[in-house]
Formats: structure tokens, sequence, C-alpha cells
């Protein structure tokens, strides 16, 4: 029989919930606000408020660098988790990108591989899937359906994006077709050997497997369904006794099929109060950090910081134009030329050095 493991209060009704990929963050959308816990201890790092109605969808990039957001207010935004984590209490971050190029609410989002120079899905009831670079925040590619769209997902070699729609179909489109096109037309009939036919109810989530198979599918008409995406053809179907929210394919933990199998860590309770403000769900507590390594008393750099770097050297080097790149590579030809004539003076006062001491004559 299923038990209840744990119960955690929230602030307000949840409408979208995520996990980051490293098992550190939560990730709750509650009205406009996005909330972000730390796993560990339970902490409310951050309130985020740049959305002006409901959140919808939520979801991170891969390496947990990213994560995106998007609301009724046809906006989705990329935020870096860095900069969230290192902002003041008082002030609200700056999203890395806004995307405001869908006309209604945005129903689901979707995070390819490669941390911030992945690409995202993003569905929209205007009728519309686009991917989007989110490294450069450049729109890639636009669909145009002839129903809303209410989920998108992406194959592990995003070489397909898949479209559950309104009215219970599923579009499959081919990212690498030619010709590249920015903004292109899904037209049903022409397309019939790439559509998924079934569902009899607005499809609301959809997930691949990781060979890229499979495809499962949950819709409001209480169905869940498992299709082979070569033949289009239905393989399985799983009943359900109300509408299916969500749905998707996972690795199945080491201890699924054990009877006895409980959570080794249960997770603690999660905060309603900012970490570092004076109110707080039980006073008296008080947090213990540990730092694990060699202590060095000069600052060094978090992974978190050396990551953002990275980061950052990786998007100016993408937006640099070619005047850019050349005066860059000129400072660093006079620079390395510098270098080289230190070392040469240091080559020869070892060498003198050395000459005198084999050379003086024994006493």
């Amino acid at each position: 029989q299923d038990q209840l493991q744990q119960k955690i209060i929230c602030p307000g009704p949840v409408t979208c919930l995520t996990a980051s990929p490293n098992g550190l963050y939560i990730l709750a959308g509650v009205a406009e606000s996005i909330y972000l816990w730390e796993v560990s201890n339970g902490n409310l790092l951050a309130i985020l408020n740049r959305h002006y109605q409901d959140l919808t969808c939520l979801c991170f990039t891969d390496d947990s660098s990213h994560f995106l957001s998007g609301a009724k207010d046809c906006l989705a935004l990329v935020w870096n988790l860095y900069n969230v984590l290192q902002a003041e209490p008082s002030q609200i971050p700056d999203p890395r990108h806004v995307w405001s190029r869908h006309s209604l609410p945005i129903t689901d989002l979707c995070c390819g591989f490669g941390g911030p120079l992945a690409r995202a899905a993003t569905a929209s009831l205007d009728q519309t899937a686009k991917l989007w670079e989110i490294s450069s925040g450049e729109l890639l590619l636009s669909v145009l359906f002839d129903v809303g769209i209410m989920a998108v997902t992406l194959d592990l070699s995003e070489y397909h994006m898949f479209c559950g729609g309104m009215d219970g179909s599923i579009f499959q489109v081919d990212l690498c077709a030619w010709p590249v096109q920015r903004d292109r037309t899904f037209q049903t009939e022409r397309e019939n050997g790439k559509v998924f036919k079934g569902h009899r109810n607005q499809v609301t989530c959809l997930s691949v497997s990781t060979d890229g198979s499979l495809l499962l599918s949950g819709s409001h008409d209480e169905t869940v369904r498992l299709w082979d995406i070569q033949s289009k053809q239905c393989l399985k179907t799983m009943n359900h006794k109300g509408p299916v929210t969500n749905a998707f394919i996972v690795l199945a933990p080491a201890n699924m099929f054990n009877p006895d199998g409980k959570p080794s860590v249960p997770l603690p309770k999660f905060s309603r109060h900012l970490h570092g403000t004076e109110s707080s769900d039980e006073p008296g507590t008080e947090g213990v950090t540990l730092r694990l390594g060699l202590h060095q008393q000069e600052p060094g750099q978090s992974y978190l910081e050396k990551a953002e770097r990275m980061y950052s050297q990786m998007h100016s080097t993408r937006e640099k134009n070619l005047v850019g790149d050349q005066e860059h590579l000129t400072i660093q030809v006079s620079e390395l030329e510098e270098e080289v004539s230190n070392l040469r003076k240091i080559n020869k006062d070892l060498f003198d050095f050395s000459t005198r001491i084999i050379t003086k004559p024994a006493k």
C-alpha cells in the first residue's frame, strides 16, 4: 500500500515544480513567484518575482547552472543560478534572457543537453512551438500549428521535437529538415506520417525514452499512451481515474522493487521564510557549516564562481566581432612576447650563475 513519507507545507498552491539534476535545489512556482529551496537543509534561498501572472512551467539545464521559467504572461525567462544565489536578499536578480516572442500563455518548457550552450523549446497557446539558444538568447526556430500546443519535448539526439496539441494530436517536427527555415508552418495534411493520433483530449505531457524509440504521452482523456516513434503506433494504453497532468520516463532507482526500501535521508522541512532573515519557523535552530578538504585562509573561488567565469568567457567569445577578436589577439601576442623576454632573461641569469659555480677554482 502507498504510504505518505512526508508532507511539506508550501507558501501557496504549487502550479509547477522541478528539481535540479544534481539534486541540490528545488524550484516551485507559487502564483507569479519562483521559490528556490536548498534540499539538504530546507533553507529558502530566493523568491523571484519577475513574472506578471501565474507560473506554468519550470525546468533546469542538464548541468544545473541555469533554469527556465514560463508563465501565463507569455514570457519565458532564463535564469543564471549563480546570479540568483549571490544576489542580496533585498534585490531581485535580473534574468539572463527574457523571451517575449509568444503572444499567449506559455504552457510547457523543455531543455536539451549542453548546459549553458543547450537549446530550449517552448510551447504556447498561440499555436506555436519555438526553439531557442540559451547562450545567446536567439530564436532558432518557430513552428506554427493549427491548434494550441500544451506540451513539448526533445529526443536525446535533438533531431526531433514533439508537440502535444489541444485536440489530442502529437506532432513530430524534424529539426534537421532541409531547407533550413526559422519560421515554419506544420501542415497536418502534408505531414501525415508525422502525427500521433489516438488521444481524445488535450495532451498535457510528453517524454522520450533514452534510446529515442519510445514516446510517452499523458492526456486529459484520462489515459497515458506509449508510442513507437518509428511507426507512430500506440503500443500500450494505461487508463486513469482522472485527467493526467504529468508523466515522464526515468531510469528505475536501485531500490524501486524493494518493498522495504525507504529514503536513507528524509527531506527536511522546507522553510517559508528567506534564509538569513529574522523570521523563521524554528527560531531556536542553529546551522553548522562544514568545509571538506584543506582549509585555506585566503578566499578561493567556489565551484559556482568558476562555472560563472567559464560561462561568461564562452558567452563573450560568441558575441565578439572580427575587430574585437583582432584587438584581443594583438594584446595576447604582446603579452606572450613580454613573457618570452622575461623567460629568456631568467634563463640567462641561471646560466651565468651555474657557470660561476662550475668554474669557481677549488681552494
